[in-house]
């Protein structure tokens, strides 16, 4: 029996301990997160475990509901310990669950603690961890430990940047780039969004009543964004609609949006689709890539957002039929300037062939790689999920070209993702070799590993 998390760690062959020895130590570039850039910024500093571990962190509440945790242990006013306790009467039963292996990865990494986390330790790794946060550590501490290089961010496009301008000047070790995010400037069928317009024209000062200063105004905040840093997108896709209507139409729609209109499905498909082609013009221009995230059903208990809040684990992964939308979409892009580097996420594994396949159809113009197929995300960042989203890869890509992961976390402690990551890339390979599958060429094996760990990611996000 092997001993839990031990050096070798998910590493079941020799041949992927000997590749995991070569990427253990690069550095992290992790292109898609939501940290908060003030938390960086000011140098944030946590009193406790809760504070630092529990604050937003959905993963956690929703495991902790299904074992039974009353709301006020999660989301409510219980006091900080009290919730330290009902996370780890909770984790001692996730067996199987990828925040097993995370809370104790990141128990070790950072705090230098070995105690397996239960209700029967819960006081013990409090009173550990507490004296070493008590001594000030503070979030640059933690991203210098973990060796990370270059952090994005989530960001709407009407932020100041304030905190990124912030870090920038401070000399902060690692690079902080913002991501151009307009999920609110997408999303026409929302009734705020003649609010969200009305907010935009403030901050561009360009008077948006009609498609042309729309895009004018979207195309401004585009180039503050990637004058302070910034060289990505990102889209959520929930999922891709596609439409077309005539030139004129737009400008009628704009000025019934803006007046709280109801806009039909299909002149909101088309307007999603207009600007969206429109932005990746923009961005293969500035030489931005783009990530299109897909498959997500966002605030389905609305009962509980109501009452606590979005972003709090009442999300979940949808079905929707989105081949045919999202094909004609990439056309579109494709045919009016050519589609910027692309990554396509879906957060139902159903769809890893398909994206994998999609992704196969637009490669090209020299570029290695150019369109991706993103990670395991979200609901599939797990160990079945990575492999399930790498073998897809490998069977209808390019797995040597991939980008590698990221954390799309919320949380500070979270690049463990990044070794977890590494570890079960290095044990899906060393099987392959071990098998007969690939030859036992280590030096390509080993650049192989290296790529996708790390130089892939540097080469592609600049």
């Amino acid at each position: 029996m092997k001993k839990f998390m031990d050096e070798n760690f998910l590493l079941q062959t020799p041949t992927a301990e000997r590749l995991y020895a070569t990427v253990k130590d690069l550095p992290i570039i992790d292109w898609h997160c939501h940290l908060d850039p003030r938390e960086i910024a000011e140098a944030q500093k946590f009193s406790n475990l809760t504070e630092l571990w529990l604050g937003g962190d959905h993963y956690k509440f929703r495991v902790m509901r299904a074992c039974g945790v009353d709301e006020k242990y999660i989301t409510g006013n219980a006091g900080d310990y009290e919730k330290f306790e009902k996370w780890a009467a909770t984790i001692e039963n996730c067996i199987g669950s990828p925040l097993y292996h995370w809370t104790h990865l990141e128990l070790k990494r950072i705090f230098d603690c070995d105690i397996n986390l239960s209700a029967k330790t819960a006081k013990q790794v409090w009173e550990h961890c507490s004296s070493i946060l008590e001594k000030g550590m503070d979030v640059s501490q933690i991203i210098k430990k973990f060796n990370v290089e270059m952090i994005c961010t989530s960001d709407n496009p009407l932020d100041s940047l304030e905190f990124h301008k912030k870090i920038k000047q401070s000399g902060f070790g690692a690079k902080v780039k913002p991501t151009f995010r307009p999920s609110d400037l997408l999303n026409i069928e929302s009734p705020n969004w003649g609010e969200y317009i009305a907010k935009l024209s403030e901050t561009t000062g360009i008077n948006i009543n009609d498609y042309q200063s729309l895009k004018e105004a979207a195309y401004n905040r585009v180039e503050f964004f990637h004058a302070n840093g910034c060289n990505m997108a990102d889209h959520a896709l929930d999922p891709p609609v596609f439409g077309e209507m005539q030139e004129e139409m737009f400008d009628v729609l704009i000025k019934q949006a803006k007046a709280g209109e109801i806009i039909s499905e299909k002149r909101v498909a088309a307007y999603k689709s207009k600007i969206q082609t429109d932005l990746a013009e923009k961005y293969k221009e500035k030489g931005w890539s783009m990530q299109l995230h897909i498959g997500a059903a966002r605030n389905v208990n609305t009962a509980m957002v109501e009452l606590v809040g979005t972003d709090k684990g009442y999300d979940c992964m949808s079905d929707d039929v989105y081949a045919d939308s999202l094909l004609r979409l990439l056309d579109s892009i494709e045919k009016n300037s050519g589609l910027p580097r692309t990554i396509l996420f879906c957060l139902n594994p159903r769809d890893n062939d398909l994206l994998a396949c999609i992704a196969g159809s637009f490669q090209g113009g020299g570029q290695k790689g150019k369109i991706q197929f993103g990670p395991g995300w979200w609901f599939n960042d797990h160990k079945d999920g990575m492999e399930k989203q790498m073998i897809a890869l490998a069977n209808n890509g390019v797995l040597s070209l991939f980008a590698g992961m990221l954390t799309d976390s919320r949380s500070f402690l979270s690049y463990t993702r990044h070794e977890y990551f590494r570890r079960i890339l290095c044990n899906l390979i060393g099987n392959w070799v071990e098998n007969g599958e690939y030859p036992a060429d280590f030096d390509k094996l080993e650049e192989m590993v290296k790529n996708i760990s790390y130089f892939n990611a540097k080469e592609y996000f600049g």
